[in-house]
């Protein structure tokens, strides 16, 4: 997901941590298949927490990449990116398997319609499946989100070395334009229109719910926000009415959120898309901004008053391995007890989501340890390399 401190221990922004925590956890609750899925979905408003996750993780990529592209030069930068890249496909990669193979084999034993109608493309069109999943064209529900990663990791290096050298007001306006043009639909046409000739089989429908024009808006944001954080530039000083305007319009969000539900308008298709989360609508676009002018200016207090919670910063510090635990043990619920009903005992739903929780903070601290360890070697070989060779004897010294 988002970049790898890269050995700085500077770079670890606590506060960051606990937050791609927090969405973590939220993630967990939402795709999890239980009761406790919807009163936790949208908790904040019309904004889930995919929105948020996506922002932390372009602002933590576009600090930790300027800054070390500062410290160490464009093609070390790059390297990184890169490798970051090759790390994130490989998850994704796993995790197609892992659901093609395990998950697709329980499905079948079960007669899961749940899970079935999840892998309907795949059970009917297994080697064009296979071959798209992997080349990053289909993506089943729930493995939807990587793919969006790998692809704005690979052009991230161009971007934020654009950014860096010339500014970014260029690069925002465009990203504008195609956050823009994706709420027309031009994506999903020009698909249309290319993939026939490019011999892709895959239908639309099966490449994945996330715009892909929509959300790369998240990314750039985030990235010119953490490159400026890298820079150290002065945080953003808020005119009193943009900050009141973001209270009001959150406040309105939120209410009108848990009393109508995750449907704002539920009898108006149309008036609904304006709130879509697939196309990053206007109106959710709108909600997320007020809430993250609203994180920013109350920021410091926030810090210094609220109790710092620390299994939140150990999820959010592993954010790639839990993030990719949290898919693996949603597929399975799915598999093995489908979807939740009425008359489902609520103690199953209970207890998927103690024993879930428990795998991810597991997962959390193993990637704590194995990151530490890693660490410890590379400092052991730095030191090594860094240390003085003996001087060879004098000619006084040998023996005659």
């Amino acid at each position: 997901m988002s970049a790898p401190s890269s050995g700085q221990p500077s770079q670890r922004l606590w506060q960051i941590d606990a937050l791609r925590g927090l969405m973590l956890v939220l993630m967990t609750f939402t795709h999890l298949p239980t009761l406790f899925a919807s009163p936790t979905g949208q908790p904040f408003g019309f904004v889930s927490a995919a929105e948020g996750f996506v922002l932390l993780s372009g602002f933590m990529a576009g600090m930790v990449y300027a800054g070390r592209e500062r410290r160490e030069g464009e093609e070390r930068m790059r390297s990184a990116f890169y490798r970051r890249v090759v790390k994130i496909y490989l998850c994704q990669a796993g995790m197609l398997l892992f659901l093609f193979s395990v998950v697709a084999l329980i499905a079948v034993v079960l007669q899961e319609d749940a899970i079935t109608g999840l892998m309907k493309y795949y059970l009917h069109e297994p080697l064009h499946a296979l071959v798209g999943a992997l080349l990053l064209i289909y993506s089943p529900p729930l493995l939807d989100i990587l793919p969006l990663y790998v692809l704005f990791m690979l052009i991230s290096p161009v971007v934020l070395l654009h950014g860096l050298r010339h500014g970014w007001g260029g690069i925002l306006a465009l990203s504008i334009a195609l956050w823009l043009a994706a709420q027309f639909k031009l994506g999903g046409m020009l698909y249309e229109a290319l993939a026939p000739a490019a011999g892709i089989r895959v239908p639309l429908v099966q490449t994945g719910a996330f715009d892909v024009l929509a959300w790369q808006f998240l990314w750039i944001m985030g990235l010119w926000m953490g490159a400026e954080r890298a820079a150290q530039r002065p945080p953003a000083v808020f005119p009193r009415w943009l900050l009141h305007t973001a209270i009001v319009y959150a406040a309105i969000c939120f209410v009108w959120r848990h009393v109508i539900g995750q449907v704002p308008i539920p009898h108006d298709t149309g008036l609904n898309m304006l709130f879509d989360k697939w196309q990053l609508a206007p109106l959710r676009l709108f909600n997320l901004f007020a809430l993250l002018v609203l994180a920013m200016h109350y920021a410091p207090w926030l810090a210094t008053h609220l109790p710092r919670v620390r299994a939140l910063e150990t999820m959010g510090a592993a954010s790639l391995p839990v993030f990719c635990s949290h898919l693996v043990l949603a597929l399975l619920a799915l598999a093995l007890f489908g979807a939740p009903t009425p008359t489902r005992t609520p103690w199953i739903d209970i207890g998927i989501v103690v024993v879930s929780f428990a795998v991810l903070y597991g997962v959390a601290l193993l990637s704590q340890e194995l990151d530490r360890q890693a660490a410890a070697r590379r400092k052991g070989r730095t030191e090594r390399v860094k240390a003085p060779k003996a001087a060879p004897p004098s000619s006084a010294a040998l023996p005659h």
